[in-house]
């Protein structure tokens, strides 16, 4: 495997820096969460993390962006969003409806305090890391 190029725009840091701890620790597992998916997926050579919407951003050159972010008028939930034209968000309603929260077309919401199942959640990461090799299948390849 080779290894993962990660391309941060230095804003980013200010970002995660501005949330409290509890919230900063909460984005930054799931910022971990999208780098460890990224590093053990096949065909991934670069990552770039970079702000879209001001929010925390993931994109690959074969993938739909990834967004996570907490928002104040929600203090009691964070998310990870995703582009709400593709089918994603869709197709992990099908797959995980007991097993996460959703918004919409476009995001998967986590409580601050529940633990995220790691698994599943990994798989709708890999999903959108490489949506445009996968979008033709019927579950994205899950």
């Amino acid at each position: 495997m080779s290894e993962l190029q990660i391309k941060t725009n230095p804003k980013v840091e200010s970002i995660y820096n501005n949330y409290t701890d509890i919230v900063r620790k909460k984005i930054i597992n799931l910022r971990n969460l999208i780098i460890e998916t990224a590093e053990e997926t096949e065909g991934i050579t670069s990552l770039e993390e970079t702000l879209k919407w001001g929010e925390p951003s993931f994109l690959t050159k074969k993938g739909s962006t990834i967004r996570i972010d907490w928002k104040k008028g929600k203090p009691n939930q964070y998310a990870m969003y995703f582009q709400c034209t593709s089918k994603l968000v869709t197709t992990f309603r099908v797959l995980y409806k007991n097993t996460f929260q959703f918004e919409g077309n476009r995001a998967i919401i986590f409580s601050m305090n529940s633990n995220i199942p790691k698994k599943e959640l990994k798989n709708c990461i890999t999903a959108a890391l490489t949506y445009h090799k996968v979008k033709h299948l019927p579950t994205l390849g899950i």
